[in-house]
């Protein structure tokens, strides 16, 4: 855990998890991506840093903060 697990909007507690980014029928964890997002034919390309999404979400008022650790 990178952070208190306190939500700074009610002060209630927060439990951590994820964003699915969904590709071809497939869930995976959401990915924050260094640089300006390219757009090609086929989508959007980066050749910049790729670093894990976690999220965290608040279980009283559903506020999310999410970190992009690496």
């Amino acid at each position: 855990m990178m952070r208190a697990n306190i939500c700074p909007k009610c002060q209630s507690a927060m439990a951590e998890g994820f964003v699915a980014a969904e590709r071809g029928g497939v869930q995976n964890v959401s990915s924050w991506l260094a640089g300006v997002p390219r757009k090609t034919w086929f989508g959007v390309r980066s050749t910049g840093k790729r670093l894990e999404i976690s999220t965290w979400r608040c279980q009283r008022c559903g506020f999310l903060e999410s970190y992009a650790r690496g």
